[in-house]
């Protein structure tokens, strides 16, 4: 696999292992092959090890003593758990907004609303969703919730959401209810919206990986 400039190798190693269990490719209990990967991607085995270390700290791995590391329990639970760890952390942030809403900020976000509006491709909704949550993740987050955000985010991969055809139909309104509540100066609101999100999200990922066979069954209510 070529090397995509700009970015990590680490986090080339991340994103690949990712993918592997979002595939189907990997799956509970598996062993991770660090040479099979470090050839797939044409990286050393630093990177790797780097990548191993932080899916660990995620939760997605786990290693045993003498016997390597494996990929953890996946399943309809680890699903939904992540996704509201995403959107409670998101949620902390955006009640700060709501809480304090600058004159910048609000401008932005109606901006970035727009954006969102206009774009009903999949990968440019995607771009503008990310837009917006960076407005408020950068203002409002300080460095170490930023970071509990960004690791939260491993079963939140942008490459799925940038193929999803129904983002705007089904998302659009979360942000629409974000971007009032932060206006609207009411944080209990904001943190709905963020929480809505991610069931929605927890949901369509669930019937996707479903339907792929990577997971059994529906996801309950």
């Amino acid at each position: 696999m070529p090397k995509k400039y700009g970015v990590k190798e680490k986090d080339l190693v991340v994103n690949h292992i990712v993918d592997l269990v979002l595939a189907g490719q990997l799956r509970s209990g598996d062993r991770i092959n660090r040479d099979a990967i470090a050839g797939a991607l044409g990286v050393s085995r630093l990177p790797v090890q780097q990548a191993i270390d932080q899916l660990e700290q995620q939760g997605m791995l786990v290693s045993r003593y003498h016997r390597g590391v494996f990929v953890s329990r996946f399943d309809e639970a680890v699903v939904r758990e992540q996704h509201e760890l995403h959107g409670t952390l998101n949620a902390i942030a955006s009640a700060r907004a709501a809480t304090n809403p600058t004159p910048r900020v609000l401008a932005e976000l109606r901006a970035a609303l727009r954006d969102l509006r206009a774009n009903k491709k999949p990968a440019e909704f995607q771009d503008a969703a990310y837009a917006f949550r960076r407005i408020i993740v950068e203002e409002y987050a300080g460095p170490a919730l930023q970071a509990a955000i960004s690791t939260a985010r491993v079963f939140v991969p942008r490459g799925f959401w940038g193929s999803y055809v129904n983002a705007h139909e089904e998302f659009l309104p979360s942000y629409e209810a974000e971007t009032a509540a932060i206006q609207q100066r009411d944080p209990e609101a904001a943190t709905t919206a963020c929480m809505n999100r991610a069931k929605l999200q927890a949901q369509v990922v669930f019937a996707e990986l479903s339907m792929r066979g990577v997971l059994d069954g529906l996801l309950s209510d």
